[in-house]
């Protein structure tokens, strides 16, 4: 099994493709579905990683693919540009996953 990246940026896609991650670059909704759809059909990806722009773009049909498909794992991933997470988003996170205040 192995990763693949869908990225709004050459330089995630080169450097993923140093770690031995294929990928494509897509900028526009209808090539980033495109895209998910087609890394969908290929049988040996467990895992794809896209960047959170692209996530944000299609965030209906990746949700629809995660509550329907039991593979394979969509991983948000930050851009170059940082993520768009505030400093204590994990500890948000653990906070309303366990109900108390950390």
């Amino acid at each position: 099994m192995k990763m693949y990246l869908i990225s709004d940026n050459v330089d995630t896609l080169m450097g993923m493709r140093l770690a031995g991650v294929d990928g494509v670059v897509v900028h526009k909704k209808h090539h980033v579905e495109k895209a998910l759809n087609d890394a969908l059909k290929m049988d040996d990806v467990a895992v794809i990683l896209m960047t959170e722009t692209l996530m944000k773009l299609c965030h209906d049909q990746i949700y629809d693919i995660k509550l329907h498909n039991q593979k394979p794992l969509i991983i948000e991933i930050p851009d170059r540009h940082g993520n768009g997470r505030t400093k204590d988003s994990i500890t948000k996170y653990v906070q309303e996953a366990i109900g108390v205040k950390i």
